[in-house]
């Protein structure tokens, strides 16, 4: 759905925007959709047709393994941008992750041919597309080390406790996507905190209840 948008919340999003040229901006705003949560936003091997600019919801990018699991492995939200839509436009590749909008989106999709003139012509557009960069290679290098080197027990506790509440609504399935886990071995784990007396489980919610508890197997 087209949507119209107000240019100076955009310019506070995403300040870079100001230098560009002032044709080249309205045509921008005049991209401005809206998609409802759940929808597909971009899939793999698809070819990459813009730069997406998020003005409110989130968009959430995530990798389909051979078994047909998936992981979570960053998320986008108002005044950030994709990089793998990035690198695909600087590289000229297909998607190799998927993005779902995991809440209402509002967003701008920047045309490949005018992101590609900006990266050229706009310092400050560039900084701002490699300050992205930096920013989520730094993520992705956090979450690998997390796979790597810590305990799945460790990082389910971390994860609960980044909710930063008692109460969190969100099923198995769910916990092991953000894990890049399985259902079953999440279902154990939480099974293990119960008994503990560190969670209690209902219907696709659980509840905290011992969050020092938590946070020494945190901690380890």
């Amino acid at each position: 759905m087209i949507v119209t948008v107000n240019r100076e919340n955009v310019l506070n999003l995403y300040p870079a925007l100001a230098s560009i040229p002032s044709d080249v901006l309205t045509t921008l705003l005049q991209s401005a959709m809206s998609l409802p949560a759940g929808t597909e936003v971009f899939a793999e091997r698809q070819p990459c047709q813009g730069f997406p600019l998020l003005l409110a919801g989130r968009i959430k990018v995530v990798k389909q393994t051979s078994s047909g699991r998936e992981m979570v492995l960053y998320r986008v939200g108002p005044g950030g941008s994709c990089i793998i839509s990035s690198s695909c436009l600087l590289g000229h590749s297909d998607y190799n992750a998927r993005g779902i909008a995991e809440l209402p989106l509002s967003m701008l999709v920047l045309p490949a041919s005018i992101f590609s003139t900006l990266i050229v012509e706009h310092a400050a557009f560039r900084d701002f597309v490699f300050h992205l960069f930096a920013d989520r290679i730094s993520e992705l290098m956090q979450l690998v080390e997390e796979v790597a080197f810590n305990q799945l027990d460790q990082r389910l506790a971390k994860l609960l406790l980044a909710r930063n509440t008692t109460v969190i609504q969100i099923s198995h399935q769910q916990l092991a996507d953000e894990l890049g886990s399985v259902r079953e071995i999440v279902s154990r784990l939480l099974k293990g905190f119960v008994l503990q007396g560190l969670v209690s489980l209902g219907r696709e919610q659980l509840s905290i209840t011992d969050r020092q508890g938590l946070q020494k197997i945190a901690a380890v």
